[in-house]
């Protein structure tokens, strides 16, 4: 190449360099811009956990009940209805009548269960109408229920017969299973603590689990043949009042 040649190359060559660099500026400048922000800081949850140790306990009491449940009953078959709770009415009289002559109080006294149903014959005819009447007596000398059942029957009428047992005010006894079962919650508590190397604190939360607050209530059927001869041995035996709590201890330190 001739040197008049190269100059003329060179200026061509750094013209077309200073070209692309004004088209790229341009299509730069074109673009949107793109900003790179840092997430914007997530407010801290307001649950919190609390660590600790969570244990159940449990505790039974047994104590002698202080009050009987008579459930006392009489029954009528007649053709009609009519009839057979015309009848029932004058036995349910009389039953309430004995009762109250023992020294059961009116307030003591109540329904159970009344019922009028067709009879059926085992070949499935209607032969007549049964209706029945259950009376629940409450009677608050437990060591005389025998005879109290006795003259029911005998001199009451009763044909169908049941007893059962209770505390008439059951708090003081489910009390004293509380703090058993409190107290049981929290050796099983610190048991788990001292094998897990941590210190038990304070208590966080007490539940009581106990399933309706009665558990106390037991009763068994007597038929009317077992009461002929008075008089009548009912043991009372004893009530077993239990009840379960879940406590909820800190861990200190």
């Amino acid at each position: 190449m001739s040197p008049t040649v190269r100059p003329v190359v060179l200026s061509g060559a750094i013209a077309a360099v200073c070209a692309l660099a004004v088209a790229l500026a341009v299509v730069a400048a074109s673009r949107p811009q793109v900003v790179v922000a840092s997430p914007a800081a997530v407010p801290p949850s307001t649950a919190t956990f609390t660590p600790g140790v969570f244990a159940s306990g449990d505790a039974i009491v047994s104590t002698k009940p202080d009050i009987a449940f008579l459930s006392v009953g009489v029954e009528s078959l007649k053709p009609t209805a009519s009839a057979a709770q015309g009848d029932l009415a004058g036995k349910a009289a009389k039953l309430i009548a004995k009762a109250k002559s023992i020294g059961v109080a009116d307030k003591d006294i109540g329904t159970s269960g009344y019922s009028v149903n067709p009879n059926y014959t085992s070949s499935n005819v209607i032969d007549g109408y049964r209706a029945s009447e259950q009376i629940q007596l409450k009677w608050h000398n437990v060591d005389t229920v025998g005879g109290a059942l006795d003259l029911m029957v005998q001199q009451g009428g009763a044909t169908n017969v049941g007893v059962g047992f209770g505390l008439a005010s059951p708090k003081a006894v489910q009390a004293q299973a509380r703090t058993l079962a409190i107290a049981d919650a929290r050796a099983r508590a610190q048991a788990m603590a001292d094998a897990a190397g941590v210190k038990l604190g304070q208590v966080i939360r007490v539940s009581d689990l106990s399933y309706g607050g009665t558990p106390m209530f037991g009763s068994f059927d007597l038929s009317a043949k077992a009461l002929a001869a008075p008089p009548t041995q009912v043991p009372v035996g004893q009530l077993d009042v239990q009840v379960t709590v879940e406590v909820d201890f800190a861990i200190a330190g």
